[in-house]
């Protein structure tokens, strides 16, 4: 099972939307703009990130949403900050889009169950 995302993307002109749509998946899981001497050492395919479907947002000119499958292996079990980082860490400010909005996201029960939760229980939490 995969993190699902769904990305409300506007490309640059001239870019097309499936291209956009696997940067958008690249940039935010192991894709990279410099060269990293260690790329070599380890095959990154089972960490990428994967466009799966693009789809034109009705009424909206040059808007699609990019659908995008992250592997868990990606992820750090428990860290909803190390999820969050890699998913929309620096792929706001990539310079193929001129605008990009996370618009669902959906975490499989195999690691929302690594998540601990608040650690003097919901009550507590919900009474502050």
């Amino acid at each position: 099972t995969d993190i699902l995302a769904a990305f409300r993307v506007t490309p640059q002109p001239g870019v097309p939307p499936e291209e956009a749509g696997a940067a958008v998946a690249a940039e935010s899981s192991t894709g990279t703009w410099t060269t990293v001497w260690t790329d070599g050492l380890t095959s990154l395919d089972r960490y990428k990130g994967r466009c799966y479907h693009i789809e034109p947002v009705a009424g909206e000119e040059d808007q699609y949403i990019a659908y995008v499958a992250y592997p868990l292996d990606l992820f750090e079990e428990g860290s909803v900050t190390n999820m969050f980082t890699s998913i929309v860490g620096n792929v706001f400010g990539f310079k193929a889009l001129r605008a990009l909005r996370l618009e669902d996201l959906r975490i499989p029960p195999a690691y929302s169950k690594t998540f601990q939760g608040p650690p003097h229980g919901i009550q507590s939490e919900r009474d502050k």
